[in-house]
């Protein structure tokens, strides 16, 4: 995707049967612990997003093999270990991938500097950097702990850490840094998040339990586990899919399915909204897939009212917020999103970028320093507008589908960014029948 601005105008209902990229959670994770393991990891369903495609190319800088084989086919040769890079590792955009990879990297008695895009650049990597350092990791940053960063690993000693906030980045880095510890890592949740880490490091070979105490989640790893190649099949990303069902339940007359998406209970935050706000969503087809569950999801234009979304349901859908407030744009009353703070440190400040651009569209909105408040009619938004998305695909994509009901065409800058995790976006939403083009 090339176009300097794409524009979404209003058009026929949506309709069709489709399949979003695979997870990118699952996808980072994959080839990490793939290089990590000793033997062949194969993997399907890969997300083939830019994002993806920097860890893979990570990862054969620290001594994998990493091998497309076809369409979302990956193997990954691991040798049980990691080894010193030759150069700078480019994660480009990628902030899962750059935090899981210090952490993974961390274990090792080895030396790597780690760079990024623009936007990765800006981004904190002290909260990674805070237990790693405490485990006897090292590094040289610059200020605040942001890239290009310089990381020593080996040595390090086990940990009980309680996070300071709800982070599957973090806990996730100190995990993986734990398999390599002198003694037992424990990582304490004030509210659980996504737990992609935890399963897939039991099928490698981990030993890890997974526990709650006082409405904490407590998980232990022991150290010493050798860890072996084991298959992935990676399954839809709900955060994709969050695109097309929006859009669905906003555009009259439409239905839309998606096929495989993962269903994993700390990652469906935004389904559950979805129906409290009156969505028609179905889920048929429930089956498991590399140890998730999977489901095929149905979405029809629904008349939804606005919603209190409760702040502890932030972990399982912080990704999904910016096409929640589109969906809120539309909804009758207001939608009240609180307790999100994260998203002012993501690839942008979703919570600014997002109230800018609805304001622009002509929704009223309510700017917080945790949150933000939308406030619908009911009815369509103005739209019109010419959104700028500081090249946040997230930001992109949400207004291309509020274009898409929206009285007048919704155009964004900077679409080039959207291939950082939904590649196929545009033309997706053309075949169920969205009117998305180059401006």
């Amino acid at each position: 995707m090339t176009a300097a601005v794409l524009s979404a105008r209003p058009g026929a209902a949506l309709s069709g049967t489709v399949k979003v990229p695979g997870d990118k959670s699952i996808s980072h994770r994959s080839l990490i612990l793939g290089a990590m393991a000793s033997g062949r990891t194969t993997i399907t369903g890969l997300l083939e997003g830019d994002d993806v495609l920097a860890t893979a190319k990570a990862m054969q800088a620290f001594g994998a093999v990493v091998t497309r084989t076809g369409e979302g086919a990956w193997t990954v040769d691991g040798r049980g270990g990691l080894c010193e890079p030759d150069d700078v590792i480019d994660c480009g955009n990628a902030g899962t991938g750059v935090r899981l990879i210090m952490g993974a990297a961390a274990g090792y008695a080895i030396t790597a500097t780690f760079t990024g895009d623009a936007s990765l650049k800006k981004r904190p990597m002290g909260r990674v950097l805070e237990p790693l350092g405490l485990m006897g990791a090292t590094w040289l940053s610059r200020e605040g702990g942001r890239l290009p960063l310089t990381l020593r690993g080996g040595g390090l000693a086990g940990i009980d850490y309680v996070l300071p906030m709800a982070s599957a980045q973090v806990k996730s880095a100190v995990l993986l840094a734990g398999l390599k510890a002198e003694g037992p890592v424990t990582v304490v949740e004030p509210e659980p998040t996504r737990d992609h880490t935890e399963r897939m490091l039991r099928a490698f070979g981990a030993s890890l339990t997974v526990s709650d105490h006082n409405d904490r989640r407590v998980i232990t790893l022991q150290p010493g586990a050798r860890l072996t190649a084991s298959p992935v099949d990676v399954p839809g990303d709900p955060s994709s899919a969050a695109f097309p069902i929006v859009a669905a339940l906003i555009t009259p007359g439409s239905e839309v399915t998606i096929t495989g998406v993962m269903l994993n209970p700390l990652r469906t935050g935004l389904f559950d909204t979805l129906r409290e706000m009156g969505a028609d969503l179905t889920i048929s087809n429930r089956r498991d897939a590399s140890g998730e569950e999977v489901g095929d999801i149905t979405a029809r234009y629904s008349r939804l009212k606005g919603v209190v979304v409760p702040p502890g349901r932030a972990p399982s859908m912080i990704d999904e917020y910016p096409i929640l407030a589109v969906a809120a744009a539309f909804a009758d009353g207001e939608t009240v999103m609180r307790g999100v703070g994260e998203m002012r440190v993501k690839e942008s400040d979703r919570i600014a970028l997002m109230a800018a651009g609805l304001e622009a569209c002509g929704v009223d909105v309510e700017e917080e320093p945790e949150g933000f408040i939308v406030r619908g009619t009911g009815e369509p938004p103005r739209g019109g507008a010419l959104v700028e998305t500081h090249g946040d695909h997230r930001i992109a994509m949400s207004h291309l589908v509020l274009g898409l009901a929206a009285g007048a065409a919704v155009q964004v800058d900077e679409p080039g960014m959207i291939a950082t995790s939904f590649p196929d976006f545009a033309p997706m939403m053309r075949r169920l029948g969205g009117c998305i083009e180059e401006a």
